[in-house]
């Protein structure tokens, strides 16, 4: 698995994956007052297998659950993702409130 930064860059609206300084795979992003909506994610060819897909996930579902709001996850990769790691299920647009505590 490769040392993974992820940055995000409102400016792009998108989360960069960046290997060694090379960028590796992005998310792209729109952000609404309640909303942040996952559109798409890309990861290099080169970078395939090595963690980056994930890292990307958990970065923008992460700094979705810091801001407040929820996830409406069009991509396909994020939603296969969440399958797998149901600990962000509760992000999901609709998705009912945790009644969980900490």
């Amino acid at each position: 698995m490769a040392d993974v930064e992820v940055t995000d860059h409102p400016e792009q609206t998108r989360y960069e994956a960046r290997v060694d300084g090379a960028l590796a795979g992005f998310v792209d992003y729109q952000l609404t007052s309640e909303l942040s909506v996952l559109t798409h994610t890309e990861v290099d060819p080169a970078y395939e297998g090595q963690g980056v897909g994930s890292a990307l996930a958990r970065a923008a579902l992460d700094d979705v659950r810091a801001r407040g709001l929820k996830a409406l996850v069009i991509c396909p990769f994020i939603t296969g993702w969440i399958g797998h790691h149901r600990e962000y299920a509760d992000l999901l647009y609709g998705a009912p409130k945790s009644t969980a505590t900490d």
